[in-house]
């Protein structure tokens, strides 16, 4: 009994050493995704006039100084120093230096530890409730790769096709194997989801004569169905809707969001497919006890 109990010990500690484990690294990964939340829709931008002044025949006026996700260095926006290794520690550095850049002393936005935060969390999150497995690699990569289309969508209304395309098809791969569904209903969710949202986009605009949605919320949509399968898709669009709800109405009354503004609906997809990813079977569980009462 006493073997049995050592064991059970051994293993509730090596877990919970895996879980911080994979709690770091999520507050690494986070600090690049900072990089990605900043510096991708400059280069998309950048492409997009490269392709303008291409398509018009124009001499282009831009100039070709490389810049990707990992040139130049991280720098400080203002004075544009370069940030030292030991400067730029996921959080620690923050707090060390108060929030305020080494050499010029202007302020560090909160959004980059909230970032590394958000991610370390979701990580811990993901390793909890699958273990080490498949599906937590699978998991953590859609993960991360969500985070920033919530900022990104937030800031531009914009959800970039280099994030979420390439999920659709990860998606779809994964279910050959049968990670989270069929192949058949992983790539019916894709084509339910994407088809779904551009009806009701396509009605709202033939009605109201505006766009009342993007096309990156189609295919967003569509990630969703890939990964889970077109059944889970009604929770997923019901959550999403609830969530917008909350939140947005949250914001119009603090006045924090101007009327004028469109509302991005993407992060609210997000948090819902999410959730659907961790914990779709006990929410769909729960949903189709509820329908027969």
């Amino acid at each position: 009994m006493q073997i049995i109990n050592s064991l059970q010990y051994n293993l509730v500690h090596c877990h919970i050493i895996f879980i911080a484990w994979v709690g770091m690294l999520g507050l690494i990964i986070g600090s690049f995704l900072n990089v990605v939340i900043y510096r991708l829709p400059i280069m998309l931008k950048v492409h997009w006039e490269r392709e303008c002044q291409t398509y018009l025949k124009q001499t282009s006026t831009l100039k070709h100084k490389l810049f990707n996700l990992f040139v130049p260095r991280s720098h400080c926006p203002h004075c544009e120093t370069q940030i030292p290794l030991w400067l730029n520690i996921p959080l620690i550095s923050y707090v060390f230096l108060r929030g305020k850049c080494h050499n010029c002393g202007a302020k560090i936005s909160l959004r980059y530890p909230l970032v590394e935060i958000l991610s370390c969390f979701a990580s811990i999150v993901v390793a909890w409730r699958f273990g080490c497995s498949w599906q937590m690699l699978a998991a953590l990569g859609l993960t991360w790769a969500l985070i920033p289309l919530i900022f990104i969508d937030f800031d531009l209304q914009l959800l970039p096709d280099e994030i979420v395309l390439p999920l659709i098809w990860m998606g779809i791969f994964l279910n050959i194997f049968g990670l989270f569904n069929t192949l058949e209903h992983s790539v019916l969710g894709a084509i339910c989801g994407y088809l779904s949202l551009w009806l009701v986009g396509f009605v709202f605009q033939l009605i109201r004569k505006v766009e009342g949605m993007g096309h990156g919320d189609f295919k967003l949509f569509a990630v969703f169905g890939a990964w889970l399968g077109f059944e889970y898709l009604p929770l997923i669009i019901l959550g999403a809707s609830l969530f917008g709800s909350i939140i947005g109405g949250i914001f119009l009354l603090a006045k924090k969001y101007p009327l004028s503004k469109p509302i991005p609906f993407g992060p609210y997809l997000i948090a819902a497919g999410w959730a659907m990813i961790l914990w779709g079977k006990t929410i769909l569980g729960w949903y189709l006890q509820f329908i027969r009462f």
